[in-house]
């Protein structure tokens, strides 16, 4: 009787878990689907576009289904924008780390870069020259703390869903303040946030 109880319990536990998953794996792609629909419609009007309707917002839960090991391959807007957060700001505060979600966010569709959040992240891959030097320099790009990745992740829904303040005053560039890239030279510092310094070209217009 014992083992027939067990293997009702396990089968009920089995169910459950694979219900779960089922229930994620429905989110992620949800929240995908709706990904690529608002990148689209900041590329096509801008990174000041009004926010999107409530039926296209990505949610909490759907954002945090979206690559829950910081594993997935860099194929979709969440993933690339929350990878790009983790490796460039992590150990800072959020507002570090939303302020490299404005940059890449005010990247999309403007002049002289890619029209999705990917293309944005992965620009300059093909001349060995990375934008964001965490995607070109060779080490495994896969997250490792889960708290913080979760923190991108939802600075990624925000921005996405036209929720996130631009602190940055349309800034384009951005580098550390132990550095002094030459490029920076040619630009106008928009602002300072906490270990960044951040920039935009004159005229607005990319080099």
């Amino acid at each position: 009787m014992k083992i027939i109880i067990f293997g009702i319990q396990l089968v009920t536990i089995l169910s459950i878990s694979l219900a779960f998953a089922d229930d994620q794996a429905q989110k992620a792609e949800v929240a995908k689907e709706k990904a690529e629909v608002l990148e689209e419609k900041v590329a096509t009007e801008g990174s000041q576009a009004s926010p999107p309707p409530t039926s296209q917002l990505i949610t909490k839960t759907q954002v945090q289904a979206v690559d829950p090991s910081g594993k997935e391959p860099m194929e979709d807007a969440i993933t690339c924008l929350a990878r790009t957060i983790y490796w460039e700001a992590r150990g800072t505060s959020i507002s570090g780390m939303e302020v490299v979600a404005n940059v890449v966010m005010n990247r999309v569709g403007h002049e002289g870069f890619p029209e999705t959040v990917c293309g944005v992240v992965k620009q300059g891959q093909e001349k060995g020259a990375c934008q964001f030097s965490w995607w070109c320099d060779g080490r495994p790009d896969d997250a490792k703390e889960d708290e913080s990745y979760a923190t991108a992740k939802e600075i990624t829904r925000k921005a996405l869903n036209h929720q996130l303040v631009d602190q940055t005053n349309g800034a384009l560039y951005f580098h550390h303040k132990k550095v002094s890239p030459s490029w920076s030279k040619e630009y106008i510092k928009t602002t300072e946030v906490e270990d960044f310094l951040f920039y935009k070209p004159s005229g607005d217009k990319a080099k």
